[in-house]
């Protein structure tokens, strides 16, 4: 029982990854109608957001330290961090907590990158076919991976965890079990609740607002949403750009699990189109519950027994059951019928 706790645990975490980048590519899809290829780098950019408001907090300026001397006594010269130089002890707990602060930069980015990708590309591509989709944002995803590179490296940027959510939760203890049979890292917990809450606050404001509610009703019957009078294109690019939020914020907070790298948006691409497939093409509640549901599949399918018994399952384990699901559910778990239906 332990050991398939910690599986869950396991699966929480990425699951909340997939399902938050799925939630935001269906957004995306069941708006515009667009296969967003790009949507990957969003996600990297969003981590890079947090390597910059590190890099940000961690700035400079060369003083004088009279408690250090050199073999002559002079004192030497050492690099502050401004923020240190100005707020003292509250200056380097702001650095330590670079991550959940790079939330404040990463919004207001995601949004003109959002918005900004979808006036400047991708609305000139609405009627075109999906494969002209396709490979207009797949190439976009490729440059956006480049500049990444050119400009932070090709190596991962280790990130900070903050100091309050260091080490790890002996989950198991709540539960009954001895003490260490379940330990877990706290920082995967807060960003197991970090996914709850945004995608709550998502599916909330699409359900209980008016915005949302016009929103839902275009995604349903755009030209009739339209005739009443209401600019539904201006209401979808600002949910392209909430897309772009919730897949960077998602890319912010999972720095400190994995230290972000030029290629990281391209990793998690595929599998969260599978996700998105599996789900249902369209459906928000779908994406989500594929999230979660792959996420600790995978987590199952990567432990030892499992592997000793089918080697490299890991590996094709969503793949797998999306090829189950789809033959015996052609829609996905949710899927509403008529969508990319000819």
């Amino acid at each position: 029982m332990d050991a398939i706790l910690l599986q869950i645990l396991n699966g929480l975490d990425k699951g909340s990854a997939y399902a938050m980048i799925a939630l935001g590519l269906t957004l995306i899809f069941g708006t515009l109608g667009v296969v967003n290829f790009a949507h990957g780098a969003l996600f990297m950019i969003g981590a890079f957001c947090a390597v910059v408001m590190n890099r940000l907090l961690k700035l400079s300026v060369e003083t004088i330290d009279e408690t250090k001397t050199d073999f002559l006594g002079n004192p030497l010269k050492v690099n502050t961090p401004y923020v240190e130089a100005w707020f003292g002890e509250f200056g380097t707990t702001m650095i330590g907590y670079s991550v959940p602060l790079a939330i404040l930069l990463a919004i207001p980015v995601m949004i003109v990158i959002g918005i900004g990708m979808e006036r400047g590309l991708i609305k000139h591509f609405y009627k075109r076919p999906h494969a002209d989709q396709i490979l207009v944002t797949f190439g976009l995803a490729i440059v956006a991976q480049e500049i990444i590179k050119a400009n932070f490296g090709a190596n991962p940027i280790p990130q900070p965890t903050p100091d309050a959510f260091r080490g790890a939760l002996d989950v198991g203890i709540y539960l009954g079990f001895e003490a260490n049979a379940v330990v877990y890292p706290v920082w995967r917990f807060v960003y197991f609740i970090f996914a709850a809450v945004l995608i709550g606050g998502v599916m909330i404001f699409l359900n209980y607002t008016t915005f949302g509610m016009v929103v839902r009703a275009g995604m349903a019957d755009r030209e009739t949403v339209g005739l009443l009078g209401i600019d539904i294109d201006k209401r979808f690019t600002a949910m392209f750009g909430l897309a772009a939020v919730v897949t960077g914020l998602a890319g912010v907070m999972y720095t400190p699990i994995l230290s972000p790298d030029y290629h990281l948006g391209m990793d998690f691409l595929v599998l969260c189109f599978v996700v998105v497939v599996v789900g249902g093409m369209g459906s928000l509640p779908g994406a989500v519950a594929a999230g979660f549901l792959l996420g600790i599949l995978q987590s199952f399918s990567a432990m030892n027994e499992v592997k000793a018994i089918l080697p490299g399952i890991d590996q094709i384990i969503i793949y797998l059951v999306a090829v189950v699901i789809l033959l015996t559910r052609p829609r996905g778990l949710l899927g509403r019928k008529g969508v990319m239906e000819e």
